[in-house]
């Protein structure tokens, strides 16, 4: 047993002792109480925040955002991220820099926060249909669209025959318009769970409909 925790511990730390060292500080102090846990929070914000700029900035350029918008994400990000950390901070194995592991949560709420945004800005309602976009959001190229109109327009019947009109809603929103589920779920008020649980449904209805109708082979009924 011995052998074993000490090869763990060996494969576990790649990091210098000086890394480690300030590991170990932050871990404590994030763990700790009051003041302790406090001026770390504080500390690891500025660096967080940081990070969100830089990111933002490098995103930016693309996505026509400038002055306040920026920060105002920035911020956002850091907090949500900071949130996330001190929960799981627990977790954290030792293999990088405290400060590396952390970068992902806010690289993470950075890509959240300015794709919720752009929807936000965009004006796109989720019950807006196009159908001219589903052969593309399946993954049909151009070249076979003439051979997949059938399809699709066998897809259109089974939503508008099978689906409720929330599964309806929600299929719309998702496969034609492509708008991320957590957006979905703010505007209609709903949880992440609740969404997929639709989505799921409604998968369903629609093979088991193409299937009937000789779109698709029997295998495919989930």
């Amino acid at each position: 047993m011995k052998r074993e925790s000490s090869e763990s511990l060996t494969q576990v730390r790649v990091v210098s002792a000086e890394v480690a060292g300030e590991n170990e500080l932050w871990v404590r102090d994030l763990s700790g109480d009051g003041d302790q846990r406090e001026g770390a929070s504080r500390r690891l914000y500025e660096v967080l925040l940081r990070a969100a700029r830089s990111e933002v900035g490098r995103r930016a350029s693309r996505l026509r955002l400038a002055g306040p918008e920026l920060d105002d994400i920035a911020h956002q990000a850091a907090a949500d991220a900071l949130l996330a950390i001190c929960g799981k901070v627990g977790t954290f194995r030792g293999d990088c820099k405290f400060t590396t592991w952390a970068y992902k949560f806010v690289i993470f709420d950075v890509a959240a926060k300015i794709n919720r945004h752009f929807w936000q800005r965009a004006g796109v309602r989720f019950d807006d249909e196009d159908w001219e976009r589903l052969p593309t959001r399946l993954g049909i190229g151009p070249e076979a669209h003439a051979e997949s109109r059938d399809l699709m327009e066998a897809v259109h019947r089974a939503v508008n025959e099978t689906l409720t009109a929330k599964q309806k809603l929600v299929f719309v929103a998702l496969v034609l318009n492509g708008m991320p589920t957590d957006v979905l779920a703010d505007q209609l008020g709903s949880t992440h769970n609740a969404i997929y649980k639709m989505m799921f449904d409604a998968r369903r209805k629609l093979r088991a409909a193409l299937i009937e109708a000789g779109y698709l082979p029997e295998q495919q009924v989930a």
